[in-house]
This record gives C-alpha cells, structure tokens and sequence, in this order.
C-alpha cells in the first residue's frame, strides 16, 4: 500500500506544483496575450488536421490490424506503436530524414506536388500526426478485436450487405471505442512538442504552438509559462475526465443486469394477430407435424458438403432436422457452411432448385440464431426484430407492425422497448428467434437457442418453438444437445461424429435403434461397442461377451463392428447371483447414485464388463441398501439386449 501511496504522490505532485504556482491574478492577462492566443489558434489547427490525418489513415490500419490475417503483422503493430516509445526528438529526426529537402521522399513531393514539409504548417500537422496516431489505432483495433462475429455474421444472415451491416452494427458498436481514440489522439497531437521543434520548427504564426509556446516562456516569463501550461493540464484532464476510462474497454458492455424470467415476460401463448403478408406460414396445428406445415415449394433444401462436414443433406420443405453429435463432430460447422461463413467446409447449396453456393450469405434468404442469439446491443427488441425485414427493404412502419406481431406471437410483445441488456435469458432467446422468423427466411438455423435457460425457462420456450415451427413452411436445422428438443422439435434427427453424417433418421427409430455411442448415452441407454460373434454374443470392445435374443438385428456375418444398447431400466439388480432366466449376468460395485426425477440411476463398474447404469425406484434402492461402494450383481436378459450394425 505505502508504493501504491507513493505512487499517487509522484503523479499528483507535479500538478499541485503547477496549481500552487500560477499567478491567478494575472491568469487571464496571461492567457489573453496576442502570442498566446495566436499560439493557441495554430494549435487547434495543428491537432485538428492532425486528428483527421490519423482517422484517414488509423481506421483502416486498426481494421487490418484486427481483421485481416496476414504475415507480419506483429512487425506492423510494432511499427504503430513505435512513436508511443520513440523520443519525440528522435521522431522529429526521423522525420525529417523521411520527408526533409534531402530525406528519401522530400525531393519527390517538392518536385511532383510542390509540397514542403519542414518549417511548414504542414510539417507541424505530420509531426502531431505522427506522434498521436498510435492512440487511435490502439483504440480501435482492440474494440474490433473485442466485437463479437457473430453480431455481424447474424446480420447478413438476416439479408444486410456489407455497407449495411458496417453502418448499422458495427460503426454503432465501434463509436464509443472511435470518439476515446480521437479525442486521445487530438488530445495528445495538441500538446505535442519535442518532434513538432525537430521537424517543423519554431516559426511564430506557421509551427510555433501552444507547447512552444510554453517553452519560449519559460525563458523570459515563468509565471506566464505557469498559466499556459496550466491551459493545457486543463485540456487534457478534461478529456480524460469525459471519457472516463472508455479507452481501455472494448467496443461493447453487455453486462446483464436483467429481472429473473417470468418477471416481466408475456405469455407464450398469445392468440396469432392477423397478417395477410406473414398467413402463409401460420395456422398450423400445434402437433408439429411436418405434414401440417404448410410447405414452401421454393424452400426444399438441396446440399452437398465437402471439408470437415463431408455428407449429402436434403429434406424437403416443412422439415425440421435435430443435428446431434459429440463436441467437435462438426455441428456449427455444418451451420455455418450452409450460410458460406466457414472455411472449414464448403458446402453446395440448393433451395428450391435454385443454386445459391456462389451468394453471398445477405442474399441466401438464411437466418441464422447463435447460440447467444446475438441480438444487437444498440437496438431495442421491436429494432431488433425488424431489422431483417428492414434489410430486405420492407418500409419502417411496415417491418415495425409486423415485428411488435411476432414479438407478441412469441409472448415479448410488451417488452419491445427494451434493450439486450435489459432482457432475462428467455426473453432474449425468444426476442432473437422472433427476429429470425420475421425475416421470412427459407432456411432456419438455430445453434443450441435453448442451452443457455434453465430447466423451467427452457420447457417454455420449447413449447414456444414447438408451435412456431409447427407453422414454418421452410426447412430448419436445430443443434442441440438435448434429447428432449431432438425427440420433440424434429422431424429428423441427424446425427453427426467427426465430421460424417453416422445416421440419419425420424426420432424414433434413432431411439431405438441408435448408430453412434454417443447418441445411445445422450438418449439415457448403455452403449457398448463390439463385434458380431458366433451364436447370437457380441465380443465387446472392453472385454466380455454379451448374449442377444436370436432373430434380432445382429449382421450375420462374424466380425461384424455393432453397438449393444441397453436400456437402464432393463438392467436389474440383485445382493446375490440371480438364478433363472437372465443370460447375462455380473458382479460390480456401485460407483454413484443420481436422481433422475422420481427415479435413481446407479453407476456400476465390473471387472468383466464396461460401467453399465441401471434406473430403479428409490423403493428398491432401500431395500437394497444400495450406497456408493456397495457391492452388487447386475442382470440383463437377451431380449433386452439390440444389438446394432455400424
């Protein structure tokens, strides 16, 4: 603590020095002199010039820097930052060997522009330039870097060109960050000293500036030096006061200070208000069967993928597909190459029989919702929602009337005023699905839109998104890792691992008969890898044998790769070998004991076979005496046992 004090007072009191030594009675006389004034005036001049020489130049640079991948860049950020370390009598030096009467470049621009920079105006605005310019880009590379993608990725996927999307995302989003950079580096241009003498001079009414000024003073007036420097403090605290740290943050602060859901939110289940321009896709029963949906002739999906993702998809119009998978099987990939923003895969897109592989992701007609729904900070929900229709040129009263409609549809109409921030988790993720759904999009991409809610949240605005999917007459890819939502939201489950498609189907058969490992234990059942043995048994991967009923989907041909899947509640447990009917049958040890609703799953390790869960009743978990560590037989009968082919 005693540094830290120390530290303070070594910054503070060379302020309180100038402060106790200006001549305040004579401050305005001082201040109002004719050197002073017009000092002040080529200043102002000097650092702005200076200033929108660091915005052409600085943005752009800070974009690159922030946005573009290229080799050397480290170099290059060296080189901005190099006149922040630089003495700025060794910046004026360089200076002028650059731009001098017999630097590399000064011949040049005198003999082609007539441009002289040394003892110039001109000289005075390049050497605060230079000087200031790194505090702009230092600004801005680090909002950039700090702005979310998918903020502008969610934006063209709800048809915003480029310009659109700079000048209505991220030019907002960046202005905090650009006004703290440009009012550093103006601030920093105007008190610039050591390379404005070096480069440009000291010539009364052309380079001689305020900070010259004050050391001219200093010669033959200290007490007016006092009070110009006073000026100049005054300026730059005040800068730094106004922008109050906004320099070292990044373009955005989202920080979530919203009620608990429910606080405030409508009900899921508002009456449809009626709007002939969205009918099409509405009235379709609750059940969510894709043969209620009225259908899009221009909306059956046709796609070819090649990269990580490497599998043919189609469905047609109306289908609602459940992409399931392990981490890294190639789920968001797949997502992101339907909207052609990944170079991880490449994917040739159909709808509708129309090629769109070579548009651009604004003209797919794709929206797509990220996993955090990336609604717009700067925007209120009612702009939020309608802003795809808004890019697709629906005039603003039009996109407004019909965005308060879907907010209302999906129970947030009254919240339409509200910011992001100002939204619970639900709100947020209903408020971005409304926004999707206004844009009218012919494909839907939802990435994981409920892994974020909690279990009461999540019920309800599944069933929200059970009913709107219902009525969409496009196709739909929803990412999830929930069992529930791929039994309940989809059509088709397909399931994804390593990048290849290990099976596609309607949800039930997936439950019944699942190809991967990983879906089986998604969906609650033991998955056992294995190959095809003689007489019925699978030689499991771990170790064992297991015996199947005959007549069951075992391939016929030994050596065949299958997965075993046993349901927990098909597995039996028992303090003491169990004798009759059950074919399959092993001693282990109780490893854990979870509640699942009104049941127990126990987790059993056994030598002889891999860790296997069974459910039962609390009821005979007691009369069991089961607890961690206990020691068990477990039992399976063969026709609990389905053996599958991979």
């Amino acid at each position: 603590m005693v540094p830290a004090l120390a530290g303070v007072a070594f910054l503070l009191l060379p302020l309180v020095g100038v402060l106790a030594r200006t001549d305040w009675p004579s401050l305005a006389g001082h201040l109002t002199s004719p050197q002073v004034t017009e000092a002040l005036r080529l200043s102002l001049v000097v650092s702005g010039w200076a200033l929108l020489l660091s915005l052409v130049m600085g943005v752009p640079l800070a974009w690159l820097l922030a946005r573009v991948p290229f080799p050397g860049k480290a170099l290059v950020r060296s080189l901005v930052l190099l006149p922040m370390v630089l003495p700025p009598t060794v910046g004026g030096v360089a200076l002028l060997l650059a731009f001098g009467r017999r630097g590399v470049l000064g011949p040049w621009l005198e003999s082609a522009f007539g441009l002289t920079l040394p003892f110039h105006t001109a000289g005075a605005v390049v050497a605060a330039a230079f000087v200031a310019m790194p505090f702009l880009v230092i600004s801005l590379e680090g909002a950039l870097a700090g702005l979310r993608p998918s903020l502008e990725e969610t934006a063209a996927s709800l048809g915003a060109g480029p310009l659109r999307v700079f000048a209505t995302v991220t030019l907002p989003l960046l202005a905090p960050a650009l006004a703290a950079g440009a009012a550093l580096t103006w601030a920093r241009a105007l008190g610039e000293f050591g390379a404005t003498i070096t480069f440009a001079g000291n010539l009364p009414g052309a380079t001689q500036t305020l900070p010259l000024q004050v050391y001219l003073l200093l010669q033959d007036s200290p007490e007016a030096a006092t009070s110009v420097s006073l000026l100049l403090l005054v300026i730059a605290m005040a800068v730094l006061v106004a922008l109050r740290g906004r320099w070292t943050g990044g373009a955005v602060r989202e920080a979530r200070t919203a009620p608990p859901e429910g606080a405030s939110a409508g009900p899921a289940g508002l009456p449809d208000p009626a709007d002939g321009a969205l009918a099409p896709d509405e009235g379709a029963p609750a059940s969510g069967a894709a043969s209620a949906r009225p259908a899009r002739e221009d909306s059956d999906l046709r796609a070819e993928l090649t990269g990580y993702t490497r599998f043919p998809l189609t469905a047609p119009a109306g289908t609602t597909l459940a992409v399931v998978g392990p981490n890294g099987a190639g789920k968001t990939t797949l997502l992101r190459a339907l909207l052609g923003l990944t170079p991880r895969a490449h994917a040739e897109v159909r709808l509708g029989g129309r090629d769109v592989t070579r548009l651009p992701a604004h003209r797919r007609q794709v929206a797509w919702v990220p996993q955090d729904g990336a609604l717009f900070p700067h925007l209120s929900a009612l702009s939020n929602t309608a802003y795809g229709l808004r890019a697709r040129g629906v005039p603003r009263a039009e996109a407004r009337l019909r965005a308060q409609q879907w907010l209302e549809r999906l129970g947030v109409g009254e919240l339409a005023d509200r910011r992001p921030a100002q939204l619970s988790g639900g709100q947020a993720q209903r408020v971005a699905l409304a926004r999707a759904l206004a844009a009218r999009p012919r494909l839907l991409l939802l990435d994981e839109p409920l892994a974020a809610l909690d279990q009461t949240t999540r019920a309800r605005v599944r069933h929200t998104l059970r009913r709107h999917l219902a009525g969409f007459g496009g196709v739909c890819l929803i990412v999830t890792h929930d069992p529930v939502e791929a039994v309940s939201l989809a059509d088709r489950v397909l399931v994804l691992e390593g990048g290849d498609a290990v099976q596609d189907a309607p949800p039930a058969e997936v439950t019944r008969h699942p190809r991967s490992p990983w879906v089986a234990r998604m969906l609650g059942g033991n998955a056992w890898e294995g190959t095809a043995g003689p007489g019925g048994t699978v030689e499991l991967a771990g170790g064992g044998l297991l015996m199947t009923a005959p007549g069951g989907e075992l391939p016929p041909k030994p050596g065949a790769p299958v997965l075993a899947v046993i349901a927990p509640e098909a597995v039996s447990l028992h303090l003491a070998r169990p004798e009759g009917s059950p074919r399959n049958v092993w001693p282990g040890t109780v490893r854990e004991l979870t509640a699942v609703g009104s049941r127990l799953r126990v987790l059993i390790t056994s030598p002889e076979v891999p860790a296997l869960v069974a459910e039962i009743t609390p009821a005979a978990a007691a009369d069991l005496g089961l607890t961690d560590g206990s020691r068990v037989w477990t039992a399976v009968k063969a026709t609990e046992v389905t053996a599958v082919g991979l």
